[in-house]
């Protein structure tokens, strides 16, 4: 999945954001929610390196459990980090 980036115009005293393009005569203004590039990457890289994780280790004989909590541990201090 690719998520699109639109560079857009933000007002710093109101927080007003446009994304000026041609109007071709039926523009109406509609509440959308956005989230700062910055914001949605730091996200992504916490919790895909709790993903790289569980997808690329596996635990030695017997050790099961403990590599599971240990991955649980690192999903949680993810989460954490993300809010």
């Amino acid at each position: 999945m690719t998520i699109e980036r639109r560079k857009v115009w933000e007002c710093v005293g109101c927080g007003r954001v446009d994304d000026p393009r041609p109007c071709v005569g039926i523009c109406r203004d509609q509440k959308v929610e956005y989230v700062l590039a910055k914001e949605h990457d730091a996200v992504v890289e916490a919790l895909a390196g709790v993903l790289r994780a569980i997808a690329t280790t596996t635990p030695r004989d017997g050790e099961a459990l403990r590599h599971w909590g240990a991955l649980q541990q690192r999903a949680r201090e993810a989460l954490a980090r993300v809010g």
